[in-house]
This record gives C-alpha cells, structure tokens and sequence, in this order.
C-alpha cells in the first residue's frame, strides 16, 4: 500500500507549514508539490509545525498542527490548528483552538504535536498533546482530552503521561497492537525515545524501567511509527533536530529496534511528521493533484 507523509521543512515562518511526500513502499519518498506548502494558513500565527494527518472513522480526513512561530519564542504559543478534507487534496474548515479558555491550561505556553487517536472504549477521539502551563510546576509533558468534532472539547485537558524522571516527555505517538497502546516519546530524562505501555489510550501508562527504544547515536524528537503494510514489521521515523536529517529504525515486537538504513526521503530535509497508509487511488489523485 501506498504512504502519505505530511510534515514541515524548518525553523523559518516560510518552512513553518503542511507538506506532502508519497512512498509506493513506505521506505523511499519522493515530495509532492515540488516540496513547496500545501495549504496556506490564514489564522492564529499563520505559521504551523508538527503536522498530524489521520483518517477519521468516516473516512475523512484531518490534518492537526502547533500553531506556532517560533522567531516568537518557543515559549509562546497556546494553539492548535485544524483542517479537514474529503479527498486529501482540498483542505477546508481551517480553525485554532485556543487553549488559554480552559481553566486547566489558562497559563499554557508550550501547545506542541498534536495527535488523535479513536477511542473505541468512549466512541470519541482522544486528542493528546505536549503541554506546559506557566503556573503548575510541571515540565512540557502529555496532557490529553476528548472531542468528537474537533472543535469542541468533551472532557477538561488533563495529564496523560508524565515520566518518571519528572522531566520533559514531548512528541508523543501512540499506536495500538496486540490489545495494547504503545505511547513513545521524546523523553528528556533519557535523551531519546522512550516507550510506555496501557490497556486504554487514556492510560494508565506504564513506563518499563529499560524504556529506551531509539538506537540512533543522536538525539531524537518528532518520533511517528507505523506499519510496513504486509508484514508484521513496524517503522519508527525520527527527526534528528541537533544535526539534521531523518532517522530510521524498524521492530517487529514495538520495544526492539534497529536502523533502518533503506529509508530515504528524496531531497527534502522534513521536520517532525507523520504517516497515513492511503489506497492507490488516493496515491495517484496526490501525484496528478501536486505534480
């Protein structure tokens, strides 16, 4: 099957929005849209990073961002950014929630990598993200809520997972295999990407002791891990912010890794992204859309 990888480029207001990149195998990529935006943001801070593109349980599809600029400061932002679309071309319903309106993150500075996840247990989307408030004495860690449209939220924000350390957790991805939800993230305690496991997407997370599954000899954030379609191996991508560059490494049990040198992502530098599996009608509607 084929694959969708949606990211952004870099650390300047132009490099800071939605781009896409298609793979007939999942491991090489070629940009589409000669690596240049495709969609124009016109609310918030007009400049989004972390793209997160899913398929909703309607077969529509969703893209989630910071809404972030960070000449501001990295410090400075209390939004996300939500598009819609039917056909992965057009994408519509642009609109921010401002995470200041809620009591639990009225001092939020840090709204970072938003993700979804459906909830099969509560038939709602799980809405989690990197979060710090100025005034709680916690790091940047997981804070999730419920929503059912995307707009508006059915539960207050609250932690989802903060580590043992104390310390920083960002970026997380969580995937489900084998009944279980496996939630990985930046963690800034280990310098790398840490696993934690639970029953539920709403957790409890537990955080095994030997936790560390990235292998690269660099830091890592903006982990995205899917499944190589047809097999029982799964593919974690990584940014390497400090020197630049994609890292790659594979499992096949989720806690097991090693590099992945095939992986190739054709002359584009991609800032933390993500991955959607989309059928070969889609994948040709992308290439005949952003040639």
């Amino acid at each position: 099957m084929p694959y969708l990888f949606c990211y952004f480029t870099g650390n300047e207001p132009q490099e800071e929005s939605v781009h896409f990149a298609v793979s007939a195998n999942g491991i090489h990529f070629n940009a589409l849209n000669n690596n240049e935006k495709i969609i124009t943001q016109t609310l918030g801070k007009r400049c989004c990073r972390d793209p997160f593109i899913f398929r909703d349980e309607e077969n529509r599809f969703h893209i989630l961002a910071t809404d972030m600029c960070c000449h501001d400061g990295w410090s400075s932002n209390n939004s996300m950014v939500f598009w819609d679309s039917d056909d992965l071309i057009h994408w519509e319903n642009e609109r921010i929630i401002d995470f200041t309106q809620f009591p639990e993150t009225k001092n939020a500075d840090r709204v970072w990598a938003p993700q979804a996840i459906f909830d099969k247990y509560k038939n709602e989307y799980m809405l989690y993200w990197s979060n710090h408030n100025k005034d709680d004495g916690l790091d940047t860690i997981i804070w999730y809520a419920y929503t059912k449209d995307f707009i508006n939220l059915t539960t207050p924000p609250a932690v989802l997972f903060e580590p043992k350390c104390k310390l920083s957790a960002i970026d997380a991805d969580i995937i489900e295999a084998g009944g279980k939800y496996y939630l990985y993230e930046a963690d800034g305690g280990k310098d790398g990407i840490c696993y934690a496991v639970s029953d539920r997407p709403d957790g409890p997370y537990f955080e095994p002791e030997n936790n560390k599954v990235s292998v690269a000899d660099t830091a890592l954030e903006g982990n995205c891990i899917y499944l190589l379609e047809n097999t029982d191996k799964y593919i974690m991508i990584a940014d390497q912010f400090k020197k630049g560059g994609y890292f790659a490494q594979i499992t096949d049990d989720l806690v097991n890794f090693k590099r992945l040198d095939d992986f190739k992502i054709n002359h584009i530098k991609p800032r933390h992204g993500s991955m959607l599996i989309v059928t070969e009608e889609e994948y040709n509607r992308l290439i005949n859309a952003f040639k």
